[in-house]
């Protein structure tokens, strides 16, 4: 599969059945659209948004964000009920700016509690290692933009997890990273040589293993993005996924062995731990 034929991300509300706060306002917006006699195409353009945005607006996976309802309600000839909406939907998106979700707190709490954690990352370094410095650029640039008070709250949440290396006995850790993240000097090229040494701190503990698979390689089989693999104490293993602040916790043990077969296979395409630990170690001298 080439990057191009990736397929669209998974919702949670799609395939756990989860449901979204807003999806009665988007069951009213379809039908308000097809009343007013627009395909989601036409509404698209006239409220300057993707045809992807629409659909997953009016199926409950997507929060209509105020500027759209104020451009569809004319539109769709909704009289001021779309408008109406408005001020709930802010105070709604405030709220999530302020506080980790319900899901990613249920996350932290079992990855603190596991006994055995194997992490997959594409795009940034897991959180779990990342440094005050990285972790602080990855809050502050991303978009929309998080307000100075949740730039803090995340900080701190992000930084107490890495509490989980003190613990003892200590769970079994692995984690495979991709080449390209460790060439992306995040924070600015300082930050980074520490990130990078920090990384190299931890992949040094007889109890984490750390491999990085490189660019040149031919073949991949996880293509579809970064995912993490737990096993909480006395339980089976699960996997979890997340993407654009939506995640799914995955415990169909078919499933399951699906994301376990695909770590399997690009632990043996990656570097050897020795290897990588090497590779990072000089890192930081060619920044």
């Amino acid at each position: 599969m080439s990057g191009n034929e990736e397929e669209r991300p998974e919702q949670p509300s799609e395939v756990d059945g989860t449901a979204h706060p807003f999806s009665a306002l988007g069951k009213m917006l379809k039908v308000l659209r097809r009343n007013a006699g627009l395909s989601q195409t036409e509404l698209a353009e006239i409220t300057h948004c993707s045809e992807d945005l629409i659909s997953a607006i009016e199926r409950g996976v997507r929060t209509p964000q105020p500027d759209f309802l104020i451009r569809a309600d004319p539109a769709v000839r909704a009289g001021g009920v779309l408008a109406a909406a408005v001020d709930d939907v802010r105070e709604a998106l405030a709220r999530a700016r302020t506080r980790h979700p319900d899901w990613f707190r249920s996350f932290a709490k079992a990855e603190g509690e596991a006994v055995a954690l194997h992490y997959y990352a594409v795009q940034a370094v897991p959180g779990i290692l990342q440094t005050p410095a990285y972790a602080e650029s990855v809050f502050r640039h991303r978009r929309p933009l998080y307000d100075e008070v949740t730039i803090e709250k995340r900080l701190a949440d992000r930084l107490a997890r890495r509490v989980i290396f003190e613990k003892w006995p200590a769970p079994t850790m692995s984690f495979v990273v991709e080449e390209s993240v460790l060439r992306r000097p995040l924070g600015g090229r300082e930050a980074f040589r520490e990130q990078l040494c920090h990384i190299a701190e931890a992949a040094r503990m007889r109890t984490v293993h750390f491999q990085i698979i490189p660019t040149d390689r031919e073949e991949h089989p996880a293509l579809k993005g970064a995912f993490t693999l737990l096993t909480p104490k006395g339980r089976r293993e699960v996997a979890y996924i997340e993407s654009y602040r939506h995640a799914r916790l995955i415990t169909d043990p078919e499933e399951v062995r699906m994301y376990t077969e695909r770590y399997g296979v690009i632990r043996a395409q990656a570097l050897t731990p020795y290897e990588s630990l090497d590779a990072i170690e000089k890192m930081p001298g060619e920044l």
